[in-house]
């Protein structure tokens, strides 16, 4: 049996060749190659295939929320997807307009940018969100990944598989020579995106439905620094009456590169033929959208795409699993999409590494659907309803009451005058707009995921009630189940995140100088059971002090307790303050959480 090692090229594999590996992940988007990258950061052996030749060619997804910024944090590549993002301060200035030369019908600060919501997102991580177009973000995944230890396969094609109480024999065929293989695998993810055929292989269950409106992609270059430059943002939202493609004319002009790089997304009737859209058709959806004809266009691309409204209602079956948009097919409304894949990965990446290495037990794994499953259906209703909430704002301009063109045109202008009817156009269109915060300040939605499984030692009454709107604001907590807060932590020489001390290599308990004695129990409980554990003591002269007394606030616990922080950075286990036996206490919540 052929092993897969650094010396074996993909055509010196004839027809009929085994291989071996751990992992088998299908599909290097952000979720497959996020996965790769954390399997080869925890140094088990996998292998990546994609059935293309490179990694996506499209600009695609590209906001890329504080969840995904912390996973590439933990991850050492923060830094060189910062390079290549749009920068927090350049995305948020959201335009609603006419045409980007056009009238305005208003702004939304967006992202967090504003001066009411930048406070949060800075409270509640030590990364900021950004704008990084999928095509510049997956090489960094992919290269890094590979430099680990992934064997990444370009070019390879998944075909089928079987599996067995021991592993998974998987079929992929060289799509350059036509020869066929087969890797065999412990496990087997497919990340092979919104029509996977390993989901669809192993049965996934779904509700919802597909290609539920259609929309086309022009991308384009074009300096366009003298219109939006005074504006910086990513989208720009125009709103044409009379427009001959997607009913009542509604696009998007979306920055790609500041400010010489575009997408536009336009709509059109999914029940209808797909339109024919050539290079001299585009340029004039662009400048039509544009509103002027004063700038030189370059069309780089075009694609049809159908917006979704589907998710897996359960991940897995056997030693398959399913991650990314095979199991969460919806809109970019929110920007949830590669963020929820990397998420995805993030979950199940430690699960798989722990029950490979022996640490864990196989249920284990039963928690990844009894976790995901739920965020799955939250995001791709949210991302469907803020969508829907659009019709708010045409109504508010009167454009779908409107019989044709001019009474469109009359509708829209109404808006300015000083009469009843001009007033509510006003005010309808003002709260319009402010309903939006829905989809563009959803920081919630964007971090408050909280899990319930055999993988949380959960407490009486679950989830914590909210303060405030659970989808407009996050409520950091130290719930089991919820997200690890962050807060500064140092001396006078460094200043470190929580999260920073909570590397995903690891479990990690967070205590202070009166819970000393459960960082002593840590080393003893990690060598019992075989696995790594950290503590961290908050406390003067401890290098981990209180900096900015935050930790005191967000901890919810006893000075002399402890929190349990798995791997992903989600909080397993907590005891509000000490007990008789520390080491006890500690070993039963590992073993309960690891399925021991």
């Amino acid at each position: 049996m052929a092993v897969f090692d650094d010396g074996i090229a993909a055509t010196e594999l004839p027809t009929g060749s085994v291989v071996e590996t751990e992992v088998l992940i299908v599909g290097s988007g952000p979720s497959g190659s996020a996965m790769a990258l954390a399997l080869a950061t925890y140094g088990i052996p996998n292998i990546m295939v994609t059935k293309y030749r490179w990694t996506a060619n499209t600009p695609r997804a590209h906001i890329t929320n504080q969840r995904a910024m912390e996973f590439f944090r933990d991850m050492g590549v923060e830094e060189e997807v910062k390079l290549l993002a749009t920068p927090h301060e350049l995305i948020g200035d959201t335009v609603f307009c006419s045409s980007i030369a056009g009238e305005e019908f208003g702004r939304l600060l967006t992202w967090g940018t504003s001066p009411a919501r930048h406070a949060d997102y800075e409270a509640a991580s030590p990364t900021l969100n950004c704008d990084i177009p999928q095509n510049l973000l997956e090489p960094i995944l992919v290269r890094n990944a590979t430099m680990r230890g992934t064997q990444t396969r370009f070019s390879t094609e998944y075909l089928s598989h079987e599996q067995d109480a021991d592993g998974v024999l998987t079929t992929v065929r060289d799509r350059l020579t036509g020869a066929q293989y087969i890797i065999r695998s412990k496990y087997l993810i497919g990340a092979d995106g919104a029509r996977s055929q390993v989901a669809a292989d192993i049965g996934l269950p779904y509700e919802g439905r597909m290609d539920i409106a259609g929309s086309m992609n022009i991308t384009f270059r074009a300096d366009l620094e003298a219109l939006v430059g005074h504006r910086p943002s990513v989208l720009y939202w125009v709103v044409q009456p009379g427009a001959n493609v997607g009913g009542i004319g509604a696009g998007l002009v979306r920055m790609v590169r500041t400010w010489d790089e575009w997408l536009i997304v336009w709509g059109y009737d999914i029940d209808e033929p797909a339109p024919d859209i050539d290079y001299e058709s585009a340029k004039e959806v662009v400048f039509q959208l544009l509103g002027t004809r004063d700038f030189d266009v370059e069309i780089t691309g075009t694609s049809l795409w159908g917006n979704n409204e589907m998710f897996a209602t359960h991940l897995q079956s056997g030693r398959v699993f399913c991650v990314g948009d095979a199991i969460h097919r919806h809109p970019p409304s929110n920007g949830l999409g590669s963020n929820t894949s990397v998420q995805d990965s993030y979950n199940l990446a430690w699960k798989l590494t722990a029950v490979l290495r022996g640490q864990a037990g196989e249920a284990l794994l039963e928690s990844y659907s009894a976790e995901r499953a739920p965020i799955a259906r939250q995001i791709v209703t949210r991302a469907n309803q803020s969508s829907r909430e659009y019709g708010g704002f045409f109504d508010a301009l009167g454009v779908t009451s409107a019989k044709d063109e001019a009474e469109m045109i009359a509708a829209i202008e109404e808006r300015k005058l000083d009469t009843p009817m001009g007033r509510a156009r006003r005010e309808a269109l003002r709260q319009a707009i402010e309903l939006k915060n829905y989809e563009f300040n959803a920081h919630g939605v964007e971090l408050g995921q909280f899990y319930e499984s055999s993988a949380v030692i959960s407490e009486p009454g679950g989830r914590p009630a909210p303060a405030g709107d659970p989808e407009l604001y996050y409520q950091p907590s130290t719930v089991p189940g919820s997200p690890l807060p962050h807060a500064w932590l140092g001396d006078n020489e460094h200043k470190r995140s929580t999260l920073d001390l909570a590397p995903s290599t690891r479990f990690t308990l967070f205590t202070g100088i009166s819970g000393q004695p459960w960082a002593d129990a840590a080393a003893t409980v990690a060598a019992e059971l075989g696995i790594e554990v950290g503590a961290v003591v908050v406390g003067p002269g401890r290098g981990a002090e209180d900096l900015y007394f935050d930790w005191a606030r967000l901890r919810e616990i006893g000075e002399d307790g402890v929190l349990l922080v798995r791997p992903d950075k989600i909080i397993a286990w907590r005891s509000a303050g000490m007990v008789d036996d520390p080491e006890t206490a500690l070993t039963t919540a590992l073993r309960a959480v690891l399925s021991r």
